[in-house]
């Protein structure tokens, strides 16, 4: 009996069950591993936040609004009159925005933030004005402003430009209300809608805003049907700026030294990229967007889901292909390990327990010293140090055990083309997937063809 459990523990199939197992139990360490990147990222981020509040944040502009305060006289239960205020927001007949971004990086120690300044001019129109009319309602056209909603008015560099008819007008900061009555509101005889939606998306027009007090224009006594503006601005942010389309027909065009762009949002640009440099044209029309032409003290249906904009971003960064790369772990151990089963058996050289454990540590070590490197140097170089370091550390170490030169060869040469494997999977996302199963595939039938040569049972015996 102890004759038999001898051989079964000196037996080849004891041993691949305990390389199996080693296998499992290094997955272990490996997430490990991928929860350092996660806490290495989160603190990346925490920093590139830390520089941005410093600067001024991601930047959505919805630019601008005219606003009408006026009076409604209603019956109550006793019928008789009461007075109620309300508000009355209006949108541009036409608006275009022109942008103009100029990038910069600003690091703090290894992290780097994304900031940018830009250059923006907008004009357009409101039409119809004096068509306004609200049942049973007086409109306080000398109470009128212009509002310039901006998500961050640290952002602002100078106090805008803003001329409207042929007259400059200052800025001021003011507090724009919203309620939740929606009145009908007649524009040459139609009637239109206001939103009753309760909440108000964050990138809207609420709060602190950019105000142009439109008294001096005296509108109530020249009231026309078309009421010009436009203006110059310039305005900080970082990683990305966004605009609401809240004109109704909104033309909008960017550009600025990037080469990696992203365009996000609810409307996709006529674009072009070239090596160093990016321009982008929206072109939105009324009924492309869930924004109303005029609406009443209503919050409006979430109107910042309607932004879009550009978002300026490095393609892949060094925690993305880390975390990558990590996953691609269970198979670099089990391929490495192949290895050394299929070499121990056919050169008759015993490698122990132990020194499967060593060589797995050093496999997952790779991963370790390839974050830490990535952030000092970038992910290309890093790669390659470390897997250049980690290659020749196990060819030495195994050549240590077999003392065989062609044997260490091969293992050697397996392992690059793992590692080299791995790089080229890492820089073509796309085909990650059709790349890594056709390699897998291979690498399958070659394990197949070897492991037919092997007699186990006369290796058993």
């Amino acid at each position: 009996m102890e004759t038999t459990k001898r051989k079964f523990t000196q037996s080849l199939t004891f041993k691949g069950i305990t390389i199996g197992i080693l296998i499992l139990l290094l997955l272990i360490p490996g997430a490990m591993i991928q929860e350092l990147i996660r806490e290495r990222q989160d603190r990346s981020q925490e920093t590139i936040q830390k520089i941005s509040d410093k600067w001024s944040l991601s930047q959505t502009l919805c630019a601008p609004i005219l606003i009408v305060p006026y009076t409604t006289t209603k019956l109550d239960q006793y019928q008789k009159p009461i007075q109620e205020d309300h508000i009355l927001y209006i949108t541009p007949k036409n608006l275009k925005i022109n942008t103009s971004l100029t990038p910069e990086e600003r690091h703090y120690g290894i992290y780097k933030a994304i900031l940018y300044k830009s250059d923006i001019h907008f004009e357009g129109s409101f039409d119809e004005i004096s068509q306004l009319k609200i049942e049973n309602s007086v409109l306080h056209y000398d109470k009128a402003q212009m509002v310039i909603g901006i998500t961050d008015l640290r952002g602002v560099v100078e106090n805008p430009e803003i001329t409207i008819g042929n007259k400059k007008l200052e800025t001021t900061i003011g507090v724009v209300p919203f309620f939740t009555v929606t009145e009908n509101v007649t524009v040459g005889g139609t009637t239109k809608y206001g939103s009753t939606s309760e909440s108000i998306s964050s990138n809207s027009v609420s709060g602190k805003t950019l105000v142009v007090d439109l008294k001096e224009l005296n509108i109530a006594d020249s009231l026309t049907d078309q009421l010009d503006f436009n203006c110059n601005m310039k305005l900080n942010g970082s990683s990305s700026i966004n605009f609401i389309p809240i004109g109704q027909n909104t033309h909008v065009s960017v550009s600025g030294d990037w080469n990696t762009p992203s365009f996000i949002g609810s409307f996709s640009p006529e674009s072009n990229i070239d090596n160093i440099k990016f321009s982008a044209d929206w072109n939105i029309l009324s009924f492309n967007r869930e924004i109303p032409e005029y609406w009443s003290d209503s919050n409006v249906s979430d109107i910042g889901a309607t932004s879009f904009g550009v978002n300026l971003i490095e393609p892949v960064d060094h925690y993305q292909q880390n975390m990558r790369s990590a996953k691609y772990a269970l198979m670099f151990i089990a391929l490495t390990f192949i290895v050394f089963f299929f070499v121990e058996i056919f050169t008759k050289k015993p490698i122990q327990f132990f020194q499967y454990v060593l060589v797995g540590v050093a496999l997952i070590l790779f991963y370790s010293l390839l974050l830490s490197l990535s952030e000092q140097i970038g992910f290309g170089w890093a790669y390659f140090t470390a897997s250049l370091a980690t290659i020749l550390m196990i060819a030495i170490y195994f050549y240590s055990l077999i003392k065989q030169k062609l044997a260490t060869t091969i293992m050697g040469g397996i392992m690059v083309i793992l590692y080299a494997f791995l790089y080229v999977i890492l820089q073509v996302e796309d085909y990650a997937l059709l790349f890594g199963s056709i390699f897998l595939f291979v690498i399958l039938g070659v394990i197949m063809f070897v492991s037919n040569k092997i007699n186990f049972k006369k290796q058993d015996e």
